[in-house]
């Protein structure tokens, strides 16, 4: 299992490398058998959104329990990462966490010859963090944009009615996800619309993990990221469409009913309609058992959403 909630962590196991290191020591009692064994092994690659692959992970380790004649090889990169190999043909399945433009399935169409189906496979409210001694409690959508937007008037935490008492200088550091990221082109698009960019200064990092752990450690941060990758170190803020509505925290019950303003689904793709293992596959993760494991990892369940 890759998703341990207890403390809000996530751990991935290597599952791949113990597997191979099981096929290796039995390879040296009873060659034969396990060639024959490996042999019927069908492979799924998997690759994409840095906010699935954790979610990913899981549905692969799980799925080799139910289902042992099938290897699901994940990794991640960014949702772009997962599209681009999607559009060259190279990967089975595309983990997203935005939609495919028109320009990519059009480019997939060209490349292979088949166009792109979309799989809800679950839903994720897009977490504002701050450090868990901000007492910062809740903030709107119109200041996030100019906290981050290009032109933006707010970088101190004093403009927010707070006085940060672990920030001496009360500048607001923002941390970012790199372009690549289905992540980044969702928040910016839900702040600023299609037609506005962010400013530049902000700290840009690969992975979802990777900005919480950043925000925890520095008193003056704030950052977006996943729902399920909370810690302890961090303070996941309720967030309110305009300055005088109410503010809604990142939970199951305000995504399912839209009151939280930035909840989005996760997507995965294959090329044209899957068939065959691919196609049983998807029909597990979609199934209670996998959904599930959706809810497990710290995310919300399509199943749930009428």
């Amino acid at each position: 299992m890759f998703c341990k909630l207890k403390n809000n962590s996530i751990i991935p196991l290597m599952a791949g490398c113990a597997t191979l290191f099981c096929l290796f020591v039995t390879g040296c009692s009873n060659k034969n058998d396990n060639s024959a064994s490996s042999s019927k092994k069908s492979v799924i690659q998997n690759a994409g959104s840095d906010t699935v692959v954790n979610l990913a992970q899981t549905f692969a380790e799980e799925y080799a329990k139910f289902n042992p004649a099938v290897s699901v090889e994940v990794s991640g990169g960014g949702s772009g990462t997962g599209i681009a190999a999607l559009i060259n043909g190279t990967v089975d399945i595309a983990n997203s966490s935005r939609q495919m433009t028109e320009e990519e399935i059009e480019r997939t169409k060209q490349n292979t010859g088949k166009e792109p189906k979309e799989i809800i496979v679950g839903l994720d409210a897009l977490a504002v963090y701050v450090h868990k001694g901000n007492p910062l409690e809740q903030i709107t959508i119109e200041q996030l944009a100019e906290i981050y937007g290009e032109g933006g008037s707010i970088d101190k935490w004093s403009q927010l009615g707070i006085y940060n008492l672990s920030c001496s200088n009360d500048e607001i550091i923002r941390v970012s996800r790199q372009s690549n990221s289905g992540t980044y082109f969702y928040f910016r698009e839900a702040l600023l619309g299609k037609n506005h960019d962010f400013k530049l200064g902000s700290r840009d990092l690969q992975g979802s993990k990777d900005v919480v752990e950043l925000i925890g450690r520095a008193p003056c941060a704030i950052g977006y990221s996943g729902m399920g990758y909370g810690t302890e170190n961090v303070k996941k803020l309720k967030i309110a469409r305009k300055t005088g509505e109410t503010a809604y925290g990142p939970n199951i019950e305000a995504t399912l009913n839209g009151t939280y303003p930035i909840s989005r689904p996760l997507y995965m793709y294959t090329l044209g309609e899957p068939t065959g293992k691919i196609k049983e596959y998807l029909d597990w993760i979609t199934s209670d058992a996998g959904q599930k494991l959706v809810e497990t990892c710290g995310y919300v369940p399509v199943t749930q959403k009428k």
